[in-house]
């Protein structure tokens, strides 16, 4: 008598596969999260001393929050294959933070939970991995204020596009200077600071205290291609400038913390070597580095330089008395080129704090955890667990599609065997 009963059981372990598969879709949603906080965690607020190249499948921030950052650094060492910021969190773990094609690199709050992107605007949450629009595109963001409440920031006011008359002659002058803005990254209201004309800014930092502020670039075109800069000294808040000076053509702003820690000297990077003449990359990373300071308060030079080793590229920090700067090895090739933050005291010696794999980039470190130096923390390694979602999904759904495959296979042979007894 024929029986119903091989149906039903083969419908009933369908439904089992199916439910085991949404069940395994929905855990693969959490276990980024749950996988790679098995870990042993990095001390807590401490930047690691050592930071390494994520694994290619490495979950982003918007999938996956990692919470404040210890380090941010950018690597093409991707799956993306081109610049891609790596958050690296203050618990060990490693999140990818891509970045759009010809996206400059954005700058990290001082308490390290928010990104704030150059050009469009956005101010990424690494807490929540949410980001909203808070200003108008089209601002280039130069330093958080040390409260975090405020942003300078420059706008490019060139034309985009150079007319031209009916006699081919050229109507418009393109070049017009730019503006120094002041931001609140929350609201997005902005205030021109009335420093002078500026044909560009590239740089500023804030005093210690927010009291001051900094500003870099070059006065007009023909300084823009001489790579001469003006450095000013402005208040923030009523845009009065104490004071300005030119600088060298081998000179220019140490960085975003190139005030001393007292407010009382602000710091230059000068090198010796080759100009805008440079023959090749090999002979512009052959110059020799040195940081000069002046008189916060006149801008006349003040105090003895202090040499660095390789080519410097940003004072970030002190520790102590000690300006931290970064800095790259001389490699020709940028995929070879290694990058550190040192510490370099004022006879030259210098004490390495962080590295980073061959190919990096760029270094950033939160201000809170700079104006601390708090450095020396464990070496954390990124989790391979830590994948997207889809990812570990997929990876669960082929399993189970293998396993059930594999039974079939079986149940079929089995019954081939008893068939042929």
């Amino acid at each position: 008598m024929p029986t119903r009963r091989t149906p039903i059981v083969a419908y009933l372990a369908a439904a089992a596969a199916l439910a085991a598969t949404a069940a395994l879709v929905v855990a693969a949603a959490q276990a980024p999260g749950w996988l790679a906080a098995r870990r042993d965690a990095a001390p807590a607020e401490i930047v690691p001393g050592q930071v390494r190249n994520p694994w290619l499948w490495q979950a982003t921030v918007d999938q996956h929050p990692v919470g404040p950052a210890s380090v941010l650094f950018f690597t093409a060492n991707t799956r993306y294959f081109e610049s891609t910021g790596v958050v690296v969190g203050r618990d060990g773990g490693y999140r990818l933070l891509p970045i759009n094609i010809g996206e400059e690199h954005g700058l990290l709050s001082p308490d390290g939970r928010w990104y704030l992107r150059p050009g469009t605007g956005g101010l990424l949450d690494l807490r929540s991995g949410d980001e909203r629009r808070t200003h108008p595109p089209g601002l280039h963001p130069l330093a958080w204020s040390p409260d975090g409440r405020s942003v300078v920031a420059t706008r490019n006011n060139d034309d985009q596009v150079i007319t031209y008359g009916p006699d081919n002659r050229q109507l418009n002058d393109p070049a017009k200077p730019d503006d120094l803005l002041v931001v609140d990254p929350w609201s997005g209201v902005q205030r021109v600071l009335p420093v002078g004309v500026f044909a560009s800014h590239s740089a500023a930092a804030w005093s210690p205290d927010g009291s001051a502020l900094a500003v870099t670039g070059p006065a007009d075109p023909a300084a823009q291609l001489a790579e001469r800069e003006r450095l000013v000294v402005v208040d923030p808040v009523s845009g009065a400038v104490r004071w300005r000076v030119e600088l060298g053509e081998r000179q220019r702003l140490a960085g975003r913390a190139a005030w001393t820690p007292d407010g009382g000297r602000i710091a230059l990077l000068t090198h010796d070597g080759c100009t805008t003449r440079c023959a090749d990359i090999a002979e512009t990373l052959r110059r020799s580095w040195r940081i000069e300071f002046l008189d916060a308060a006149t801008g006349r030079p003040a105090g003895a330089p202090v040499p660095v080793t390789g080519s410097a590229t940003e004072l970030v920090s002190w520790r102590g008395t000690d300006p931290v700067v970064e800095r790259q090895s001389p490699e020709v090739d940028h995929e070879k080129r290694q990058t550190a933050l040192a510490a370099v005291t004022a006879g030259g010696a210098e004490q390495v704090l962080l590295t980073a794999p061959a190919g990096v980039s760029d270094l950033e470190v939160p201000g809170d955890l700079l104006v601390r130096a708090a450095f020396g923390g464990s070496d954390p390694r990124p989790s391979p667990f830590a994948a997207p979602p889809w990812l570990i999904a997929a990876l669960a759904v082929g399993l189970l599609l293998a396993v059930l495959v594999l039974l079939r296979w079986r149940r079929r042979s089995a019954a081939a065997m008893r068939s042929i007894d």
